[in-house]
């Protein structure tokens, strides 16, 4: 007599497992942004007057700068190291319950250029519509100083946003929450909820930007199964941003708020 053994974890065991890496990585940042707009929208001061830096200085010695910076990068990418651990699979694909191969790498990264320019026009103008209605704060993507690595940190950077977002929030929770019987759009709402809730800490205009792009993501990711193009978009809208932030910010003053 042969007993089947179930290849997926309990119920309970997936919810706690959920529980830990969100707790590792973007569930904490979701706690701390909730409490920053709260602080924020506590103060004197008005929501948009206010400002929230996105890629600041570890150090004032530049060599020890980049050190801390490139460590910051390291560990944040260990849930990432997590989820795919937890997911592998045996056989090939091994990292096919995260919505990644290497069947169509180049379809992939083409994808991917497709969607940041769908996505990254809308978003300014989420943002810059924020800050004309006075729910959003004034965003500075970086306030580095110009060193020879600082456009290469800025490019790590976004790559670990894009990594950790989309290997996270689309890749490991569809898959973990469809394992709990999760229905398609119960999923792409409650994750883009969690998209948008850690980005509160820059106002209410990024919490409703991202949110749209969650349910964009969430809908293109259960209609065609790849998270490639997700992670090439996220990365290459937050290097435009986090490189061409210098220029843009001296080039449109009264838009991007003043130069660092």
């Amino acid at each position: 007599m042969t007993t089947e053994v179930s290849l997926l974890p309990s119920r309970g065991r997936i919810r706690f497992e959920i529980a830990i890496v969100l707790g590792l990585s973007l569930g904490a940042s979701a706690v701390y942004s909730i409490v920053s707009i709260v602080n924020r929208m506590t103060r004197t001061e008005a929501l948009a007057d206010q400002t929230a830096t996105l890629n600041t200085s570890l150090s004032e010695r530049p060599a020890f700068d980049l050190i801390y910076q490139v460590l910051a990068v390291v560990f944040d990418l260990v849930p990432v190291a997590l989820v795919v651990f937890l997911l592998w699979q045996s056989g090939r694909p091994h990292l096919g319950r995260l919505g990644i191969d290497s069947t169509r790498v180049r379809r992939d990264g083409l994808a991917g250029l497709g969607l940041a320019a769908a996505i990254g026009i809308p978003g300014i103008a989420v943002y810059l519509g924020g800050r004309a209605l006075g729910i959003s704060v004034d965003v500075v993507p970086t306030a580095l100083d110009a060193y020879w690595w600082t456009v290469p940190v800025l490019l790590l950077s976004a790559l670990r946003a894009a990594l950790t977002e989309e290997v996270i929030v689309v890749g490991y929770l569809y898959a973990r929450l469809g394992d709990l019987g999760w229905g398609r759009w119960k999923i792409i709402i409650g994750t883009a909820l969690l998209r948008g809730s850690y980005h509160l800490y820059q106002g209410f205009g990024a919490f409703i930007g991202n949110f749209a792009m969650g349910i964009a993501f969430g809908w293109l990711y259960t209609r065609y199964g790849r998270l490639l193009p997700l992670v090439v978009a996220h990365f290459l809208l937050d290097a435009a941003v986090f490189v061409g932030y210098p220029w843009a910010a001296a080039t449109f003053p009264a838009l991007f708020g003043p130069s660092s």
